[in-house]
């Protein structure tokens, strides 16, 4: 490909993109559980309730669903489980979490073609760097817009627009590539396109039925493009 053929930005999420991290938040949320004398939620569960940052994670852990449902006694509990997951995961993080295939190989590719990259994601950013840092993919990502970075998380367009604002760039020359229903409507709202990959957590809903411009099984497809 040449340099003229990529975006000017390309903004990649992290959990269930370039990184399969349920393996390690499920200890957290099992962790978590188990504190509260609940039973354990297992992985299967864990991979649907991810998406939409920590605290509505550890609400669906709650709430053993994707939709949680008014309930007083877990809102109750809700500080105590926040508070016993993010102990958990920070001891968790990145333990056991992996790159897709093909994630090395596009990175990689993109830096030699000169292509500026951000990572928006909804994860805590303490999160986020010590996950990018332990699979040394900081030095891909000179913008990192984290799930408490700004006020508003993913599906609200202000994160894709803050890292474009940051690197530079106009959000119609910029492209989003995700896993999940969130993703596709941040990058609608901000005027982006965007792509998303099949592998990933979309609260157990067919990507292909997100809206999105492509799906894609590997992002090793995007190095085929016009090659």
């Amino acid at each position: 490909m040449s340099r003229s053929e990529h975006p000017a930005l390309v903004m990649f999420d992290l959990d269930g993109t370039l990184v399969d991290s349920v393996p390690d938040l499920t200890r957290a949320v099992d962790q978590m559980l188990a504190a509260l004398g609940r039973a354990p939620a297992g992985e299967h569960k864990v991979r649907r309730w991810v998406g939409n940052g920590a605290g509505m994670l550890v609400r669906r852990a709650l709430a053993d669903a994707v939709q949680v449902q008014a309930d007083p006694e877990n809102e109750e509990l809700f500080p105590i489980a926040q508070e016993l997951f993010m102990t958990a995961y920070a001891q968790a993080n990145g333990r056991t979490s992996s790159l897709y295939p093909g994630v090395d190989s596009l990175l990689k590719h993109y830096r030699r073609e000169g292509v500026p990259m951000a990572l928006v994601t909804n994860k805590p950013g303490g999160f986020t760097h010590s996950l990018l840092d332990q699979l040394q993919l900081s030095q891909y990502f000179p913008v990192v817009v984290a799930g408490d970075t700004l006020k508003q998380k993913k599906p609200s367009p202000a994160p894709l627009l803050h890292a474009c604002d940051r690197s530079g760039v106009l959000p119609g020359s910029a492209l989003m590539i995700g896993d999940s229903r969130v993703d596709v409507e941040a990058a609608r709202a901000a005027g982006c396109p965007v792509i998303c990959v099949s592998y990933g957590y979309n609260r157990g809903e067919p990507i292909h039925e997100a809206g999105a411009d492509r799906v894609i099984d590997s992002l090793a497809e995007l190095l085929a493009v016009n090659a």
